[in-house]
């Protein structure tokens, strides 16, 4: 089979690079290799930022309204070609392409906010702020700033962080997951095609070596990282010791409590969904179902019917549920997860290792398959209620009432997202103000904040001060500085010797 080379892109054009290491590329629907990516060295990564270095002064210097009108380019050519980034998503991390369509369509989200940077980089004002001297704050472009991201999301988490930081009058790089980066070049031609000046984004391709040259990078002033919290704590810490700014989102086990007023069947729909929809390798994904009440043994059996009956085949085909997993390693490691909840004592109600993968499509035999595995029974205790599987597992814990069911989610170490179903708005408000989680959904199991609200969770989903995107992603991709002016006219003679005041 014919593969191809996934490069670099660096001061706007593509290179294999200095390194001579590549990674293979697999359509995990196949387990085919298809391409082989570049991985860069220290020297790779050194070129990119001094492409961005060179690319910035004039860039920063751009008037807002300009570089809002490139981002208005990039969206309309993002809109032209939003199937073919969803298809080249579907072919190399296997979720399924209406999901991948999807994918695509909340990154242009984050584009269309940014396109509205004149107004979201305007100051304040104050006049005779004191006697003769006006004071004015104004919000100016960090310089070089990257984003390393996970392979779930390959077009989405990268928007996340680069048209808002290109907007703000920032240079750009962007380190993507090895596993499915194919659609990072295709992002790049297109921000080229859209005028954006060459080293204002750059794409350096690679793994561990890369992430770190870039922690290192002196001219390196701020990092936005997806990934896993391990990762996430890692890259905060060396960030800080380096000096830069960093944004740093991490694991996630999110619950959805279902109460016993819920619809149930919108309450199962929402659990078959959220929590096998790209095969659970999402940061939002619901992987705990809180089951208060006599719910649990009404909800169980229909579950376990909808489980079983997950369309689960090639990610192309539009009728497809669920894809496969994303490679070899992480099927291997999801499986030892339910192994694991098996000898812990969960009960284990469907056994997704046991999936058939003949009816999955043409040439799939080999593909990276797996069935929905479904818990019930689980306990604080156990490995698969305290550990992030990232897969399509869902685990089912039942409380008494609302009240254990807050203390439970309030316990657990990650606090990215959460739900609640219920029908009482007392039990709905209630919940929203009281859980230590960030992103709360009320009868909405995946509430993934709009592009103008932004994202992030608490605890050890979070490490940094500010979430992704919204106005917090622009205080984040930009420093504020305070300005006071008077003039000579308005100065009282002789030298002030005491702490100035407002006069």
């Amino acid at each position: 089979m014919r593969t191809t080379l996934i490069q670099h892109h660096v001061n706007g054009q593509t290179s294999a690079g200095v390194s001579g290491q590549t990674q293979n590329v697999f359509n995990p629907a196949t387990g085919q290799v298809t391409g082989q990516v570049a991985l860069a060295n220290h020297a790779d990564v050194d070129s990119a930022v001094s492409a961005a270095s060179a690319a910035f002064p004039a860039w920063a210097d751009t008037p807002p309204i300009r570089r809002a009108r490139v981002m208005f380019r990039f969206l309309e050519l993002l809109n032209a070609h939003k199937d073919e980034l969803a298809r080249a998503i579907t072919l190399e991390h296997g979720k399924v392409f209406t999901d991948a369509q999807g994918e695509v369509a909340r990154g242009i989200d984050i584009v269309e906010f940014a396109c509205g940077i004149p107004q979201l980089l305007k100051g304040d004002y104050t006049e005779q702020v004191s006697t003769g001297i006006d004071n004015w704050t104004v919000r100016q472009p960090l310089g070089v700033v990257a984003g390393i991201t996970p392979f779930n999301f390959p077009v989405m988490v990268p928007m996340w962080m680069f048209p808002l930081a290109i907007a703000a009058g920032n240079t750009f790089i962007l380190k993507p997951s090895p596993i499915d980066a194919g659609p990072s070049l295709m992002m790049a031609d297109l921000l080229k095609q859209a005028g954006l000046p060459d080293g204002v984004f750059n794409v350096v391709q690679g793994d561990k070596t890369s992430v770190e040259a870039l922690i290192e990078h002196q001219d390196v002033k701020a990092l936005s990282f997806v990934g896993s919290s391990p990762i996430a704590n890692l890259i905060y810490e060396r960030g800080a010791h380096h000096g830069k700014r960093v944004q740093a989102l991490g694991g996630a086990k999110n619950h959805m409590v279902v109460m016993p007023d819920a619809d149930l069947d919108k309450a199962v729909d929402a659990l078959i969904g959220a929590g096998y929809g790209s095969a659970g390798e999402r940061c939002m994904a619901i992987s705990v179902a809180v089951l208060v009440g006599d719910v649990a043994d009404k909800i169980m059996p229909r579950l376990a019917e909808r489980t079983r009956a997950l369309k689960i085949k090639n990610g192309l085909e539009l009728d497809a549920e669920m894809g496969p997993i994303v490679t070899a390693q992480a099927h291997q490691r999801i499986t030892g997860y339910i192994d694991k909840g098996v000898e812990e004592g969960a009960e284990l109600v469907v056994d997704g290792r046991d999936f058939d993968a003949s009816a999955t499509g043409e040439g799939c035999a080999e593909g990276f398959w797996m069935g929905g595995s479904l818990f019930d029974h689980v306990t604080q205790e156990m490995t698969i209620y305290k550990e992030e599987i990232f897969g399509p597992v869902l685990v089912c814990v039942r409380a008494p009432d609302i009240a254990t069911a807050i203390r439970l989610i309030d316990d657990h170490e990650f606090g990215n997202g959460v739900s609640c179903f219920t029908e009482s708005g007392s039990v709905a408000r209630e919940f929203g103000r009281r859980i230590q989680v960030g992103m709360v959904g009320i009868n909405v199991p995946i509430p993934v904040p709009m592009a103008w609200h932004g994202f992030g969770g608490w605890k050890r989903s979070l490490f940094g001060d500010t979430h992704a995107y919204g106005e917090e992603g622009v205080r984040f991709y930009t420093k504020q500085k305070s300005i006071m002016q008077r003039w000579s006219d308005s100065i009282d003679a002789g030298a002030e010797f005491v702490m100035p005041t407002a006069k």
